[in-house]
């Protein structure tokens, strides 16, 4: 395997809850061998290299719901494990208004080799995870979890928490409602973003085809900037998604 690092690490594997957590912009480091891409450090800090609060919210959703949890060990820019190999933005050339100088006019050659460092051996362990739940009857709720910024292109979002979905928006809708319910938040469906623009990968690659429970959690970044917002939240956000599984089994007859 390329790289100092693993693509992806696993906490919680043997958790008996429901879902299975993934947290695939965890992450903004930058191993050998692709190192830095020509980046400052100020822009491998910011959101263009990762999501940042993201991996402590995920963390702290993980273990209120006995889940486990899969991530990304390295920054999205190298590789953004929630995009397919043949999308412009699995290895940007530009991210927002930032060039990503060792990205550009990369050749088939190095995508293919980032493909099988990190793309390939995330999505195979994260559907071994999730293929072992489904053998030993325990169909697993799958949530991905990121964070966006506050301001995208100079324009301000109002929008605190986003619930995102491929194609069934059955848990989406119902994490919705117990969020408008439960939270003081500005909780929207499929906003800042919707699977119209291509975030919804990982669920549609290990939710869907098994016809899984699934939704992408989108958190504003400044509602989740420190370690005490990141725990504050976790423990907001885990109550509504427990009420919104329980809605959605006792709406088809499903045992919890």
């Amino acid at each position: 395997m390329s790289g100092s690092i693993a693509p992806i690490r696993i906490e919680g594997a043997a958790r008996k809850g429901r879902c299975v957590v993934i947290c695939e912009h965890a992450s903004n480091s930058f191993p050998a061998p692709w190192g830095d891409l020509g980046l400052s450090a100020k822009q491998r800090d910011a959101h263009i290299a990762w999501d940042p609060g993201a991996l402590a919210l995920a963390k702290g959703l993980a273990e209120a719901l006995d889940a486990p949890l899969a991530h990304a060990c390295q920054s999205r820019l190298i590789y953004d494990l929630n995009r397919p190999p043949q999308h412009a933005g699995a290895m940007p050339e530009r991210s927002e208004v930032h060039d990503i100088p060792g990205n550009i006019g990369l050749t088939r050659a190095a995508r293919a080799a980032r493909t099988e460092a990190l793309y390939l051996p995330f999505h195979a362990e994260l559907r071994a995870l999730i293929a072992g739940r489904l053998a030993r009857g325990a169909a697993p709720v799958i949530v991905t979890v990121h964070s966006f910024t506050p301001v995208y292109f100079g324009q301000r979002r109002d929008v605190e928490l986003g619930m995102i979905h491929d194609a069934d928006a059955t848990l989406a809708e119902a994490v919705l409602a117990e969020a408008q319910a439960r939270t003081g938040l500005d909780a929207r469906l499929n906003e800042p973003y919707s699977g119209a623009d291509g975030v919804t990968h990982t669920l549609a690659l290990q939710a869907t085809p098994m016809g899984l429970p699934n939704v992408m959690l989108e958190l504003r970044n400044d509602l989740i900037a420190d370690a005490n917002a990141q725990a504050a939240m976790a423990a907001t956000l885990a109550p509504v998604l427990q009420a919104a599984i329980a809605r959605i089994e006792t709406q088809t007859g499903e045992a919890a």
